[in-house]
């Protein structure tokens, strides 16, 4: 906008064409030192101004803020943020006091840094026989200092308190409402945008506290019973801080109708002295995306009640939309970052996995190969010795066997084709078999070996499938066999009583089976990677000890298949470990009590 000819125009005595488009009574540019550079008034009638004398003149000489240096702080601020400010000041001028409701915006340029702002306002308008100077009443601005007279205090707590007057459709809302709008979706951060709302709509609107909780649910789901944070706040210092609070939504006046009509409320506290926040005067709103509310917005004025107008009302409602729509774009952009950063990883795992099964399946094969051919080139001295390289051959290919097993498994359960069948199980039965298959290779270690079975009247029968029930008991004895060098090995159970629904059917308890062993154990901060697929807690661990690294996953998923859960536990390193698994009661035993 070419400031020459707007001093043309704002120095004459006709109203200038551009000027009187805005709706207002006032607008003026001022520099970075408050230097008027083009001024218009419309109320010449109400105030006589000389604004062709005006225009030149520094802010400290004609139209003068009633307090300069907290009018100043507000042009370095918003040349600095670049965030339009809305705020009702005083200005005198001839001995003559005029209270204005203004918004400052900066300009800005294509190239440099702003140093200009534009200030728009309107007249606040009050007869003098209406005017209460109780002084018990008057209530300074927080900005002002206390050597004010008592008619400068009264007129400013006057023009804080007067009946807003700027029309809900003025070019001053609009300009707002597409600077913040503009500002807000410039990043696809969430926490920027949840910032820089709060801190738009606190500055702009004057408020003492603004809050944005965001939210994930539907226009369907009930709300009443949740809870969600605070994640940004703006709130001038004086007043108690709510960010990073969990707010139940039911109990915050307001919030659910905002939330169900997707329309502002307004609240007032019947009694804010109650309130450990101070909240007077409320307004919300939810934002929301293609009618599905995602935040929620609260401006709270908590130094008097205020009568929120339609013009607010109306802005508000308008760029609660634009943040809506900014995040949901913002969120959509982090689950696909969080997707694509999700797939690089497995992608790498999956390629470590791959190397480390390769190395895995290549050296009992290789031992198969070798004893064999030592066999068959007649490189045995007696019959002993062949029966000795067969045996070894035979149990390398039963180790080889298990690790191609292990793969098929897991890509079973990838694929999402893993379907067994459930029976009855005799808990007992199970344990035997689990100690005749493991006690020998527990003895071998030198390693104490305990399995402690059910002690009830009747028989313990759970519902599961037989072999991988023993597949997941293997997998687990196995490891703890492995990784134990000293001490020993404790298998035990308990029956929970806690009525479990699986599979459409009601059982009255789960049986609790534990794996414990006095082992290497498992680092507190790698413990939460032992259930996941192609994630081993360390590639050392599995070069060292072998197999894939996935039985505790592929146990997991067959339990979970079972109605079951799994659970691992470990001091850290060096403490030893302990497995516990869960699997469906079929039916309570007697002297359960005992």
């Amino acid at each position: 906008m070419d400031l020459d000819r707007n001093s043309q125009f704002a120095s004459s005595t006709s109203a200038d064409p551009i000027w009187q488009e805005l709706g207002t009574d006032l607008v003026f540019i001022q520099d970075a030192e408050g230097q008027y550079l083009s001024f218009y008034w419309q109320r010449q009638d109400r105030y006589p101004l000389a604004t062709d004398q005006i225009i030149g003149s520094s802010m400290g000489e004609l139209f003068k803020p009633v307090v300069i240096a907290p009018y100043e702080d507000r042009i370095r601020r918003v040349l600095s943020s670049l965030i339009p400010e809305r705020f009702v000041y005083s200005f005198s001028y001839e001995e003559q006091y005029i209270p204005l409701e203004l918004i400052m915006s900066p300009i800005l340029v294509s190239n440099g840094i702003p140093n200009r702002v534009l200030v728009m306002g309107c007249l606040l308008e009050q007869p003098e026989e209406n005017i209460d100077v109780n002084m018990a009443e008057i209530v300074a601005y927080r900005s002002l200092p206390s050597n004010l007279d008592i008619s400068q205090k009264m007129l400013i707590q006057i023009a804080g308190t007067m009946c807003r007057t700027v029309s809900p459709s003025s070019h001053i809302y609009q300009t707002l409402l597409s600077q913040i709008a503009q500002k807000i979706r410039r990043t696809l951060d969430l926490k920027q945008i949840w910032q820089q709302t709060v801190n738009s709509l606190g500055q702009v609107l004057g408020v003492s506290r603004c809050i944005l909780c965001p939210y994930r649910g539907g226009k369907e789901d009930h709300w009443n019973l949740q809870e969600t944070q605070v994640v940004a706040e703006y709130r001038l210092e004086e007043f108690p801080m709510m960010l990073g609070l969990d707010l139940e939504i039911a109990k915050e006046l307001g919030w659910t109708q905002a939330l169900a009509t997707l329309e502002p409320v307004v609240v007032e506290r019947t009694s804010p002295d109650h309130d450990p926040y101070q909240r007077h005067s409320i307004l919300v709103v939810a934002t929301s995306y293609q009618d599905q509310p995602n935040g929620i917005i609260s401006l709270q004025q908590c130094d008097r009640f205020r009568q929120w107008t339609s013009a607010e009302v109306e802005f508000i409602r308008e760029l609660a939309t634009h943040v809506g729509t900014a995040i949901a774009h913002a969120t959509l952009y982090q689950e696909l970052e969080e997707a694509r950063m999700e797939a690089v990883a497995l992608s790498r795992l999956k390629s470590e996995f791959l190397a480390n099964t390769s190395h895995e399946l290549r050296t009992p094969l290789n031992g198969i190969i070798g004893f064999l051919k030592l066999v068959l080139d007649g490189m045995v001295d007696d019959p002993k010795e062949e029966e000795e390289f067969i045996q070894e051959a035979h149990r390398a290919a039963l180790h080889l066997l298990n690790l191609i097993n292990d793969v098929l498994d897991i890509a079973k359960i990838e694929a999402g084709r893993m379907d067994i069948d459930l029976a009855l199980i005799k808990v007992n039965e199970l344990l035997e078999e689990i100690e005749h298959f493991t006690r020998a290779q527990v003895q071998e270690k030198g390693l104490t070996f305990t399995v402690q079975k059910a002690a009830y009247e009747d028989e313990v029968i759970i519902y599961g499938n037989y072999q991988r029930l023993l597949q997941v008991m293997l997998n687990l004895v196995g490891n703890a066999i492995k990784f134990t060098h000293e001490g020993g090995i404790n298998i035990s159970l308990g029956i929970l009583k806690q009525t479990v629904v699986f599979q459409n059917r009601e059982f009255p308890g789960v049986v609790e089976f534990r794996v414990a062993d006095t082992g290497i154990g498992v680092p507190i901060e790698k413990q939460d990677r032992l259930f996941k697929a192609f994630s081993q807690v360390d590639g050392g661990y599995t070069r060292q000890y072998g197999g894939t690294g996935l039985g505790l996953v592929i146990s997991q998923k067959l339990i979970q298949t079972m109605g079951g859960t799994v659970k691992f536990y470990s001091l850290g390193e060096g403490l030893g470990s302990t497995v516990t698994f869960t699997v469906p009661l079929y039916q309570e035993p007697r002297n359960m009590s005992h």
